[in-house]
């Protein structure tokens, strides 16, 4: 897998873009890279950053330590709002964010919706983190999901108190593996709270499987929607049902990035390259390739600047 190389148009397409949806070691999970390697690589292919996502742990801290140690490359912090944290934890959030991170992502690993979801799959089909999850609760470790929704469909307190907390400092809010009966009134507590710098999660991934209708209206408000190359190259989402959704919600609502780190996957840094040209291939136009990988990802990362 590793011998795959992406075309020389398709780098030129992604050259200054961001990768916001990495997952790098140091981590809980085994990775295909670690932080700095990816850093140094990323110079060499011409990227202007990444976002550090770790479902356990914050990472600004560990950006910060990657922006000294190779200059020119802008790793980007965050926290992701699973048990490890404290769950709706509007007080983490505030830690991240003076420590320097952007994005906040909703609940992943906990989600109610993965709970659900994984009671369907066989074991051989589950995800590297479901067995790190089996192995805390054989300690005993409260793993309860992490709900966003009281049982009437309206958001927690707690909810609110972290979407004031992501407004307050202009971070970007990622829907995280929420499902499509919490992420519309997510979005809406979030505009209403104030928040800029909206994303939806793999929207066509299984656990989420946003129908078009639904896509084009949380475009409409203002989201913009993340195709990620992790879950088509692995066969999980059709590659012509990406291809659909960006049509049908428009490029100026589309942001490109990998999902990659896995070990059994293509290195981290080539992810975006090949993502546009599976994108060129299918006709899509150099322009429209550079709109959803570069333009709409320096604004998600440095939006909140200046």
């Amino acid at each position: 897998m590793d011998g795959i190389q992406p075309s020389e148009k398709a780098r030129a397409a992604v050259r200054g873009g961001y990768d916001l949806h990495v997952h790098v070691a140091p981590d809980l999970l085994p990775r295909k890279t670690d932080d700095l390697t990816l850093a140094r690589r990323c110079l060499e292919v011409g990227l202007k950053g990444f976002v550090l996502k770790s479902h356990y742990a914050p990472t600004a801290e560990r950006a910060a330590l990657v922006r000294q140690a190779v200059p020119g490359v802008n790793a980007l912090g965050a926290i992701v709002l699973n048990r490890a944290v404290g769950g709706l934890n509007p007080v983490a959030v505030e830690v991240a964010a003076r420590a320097g991170a952007r994005f906040v992502w909703l609940p992943t690993v906990d989600a109610l919706n993965e709970a659900h979801h994984l009671e369907t799959l066989p074991p051989g089909k589950r995800p590297q983190w479901a067995r790190l999850q089996e192995e805390f609760r054989r300690l005993g470790l409260d793993l309860g999901p992490v709900e966003v929704l009281d049982e009437r469909g309206h958001p927690l307190p707690e909810l609110k108190a972290v979407l004031e907390a992501v407004a307050r400092h202009g971070l970007v809010l990622a829907t995280g593996h929420l499902s499509r009966r919490e992420i519309f009134p997510v979005v809406e507590a979030a505009l209403e709270a104030g928040v800029r710098f909206l994303v939806i999660t793999h929207p066509d991934y299984p656990t989420q499987d946003l129908p078009l209708p639904e896509q084009r209206e949380l475009a409409r408000m203002g989201a913009f929607l993340e195709r990620c190359f992790v879950p088509s190259y692995t066969g999980k989402v059709p590659w012509e049902r990406v291809f659909r959704a960006i049509e049908a919600t428009g490029p100026e609502r589309n942001v490109l990035s990998t999902d990659l780190g896995q070990p059994q996957n293509p290195p981290v840094e080539e992810g975006l390259a090949l993502f546009a040209d599976r994108l060129l291939q299918a006709g899509f136009d150099e322009g429209t390739v550079r709109q959803m990988a570069v333009e709409n990802t320096v604004f998600l990362a440095e939006g909140g600047k200046g």
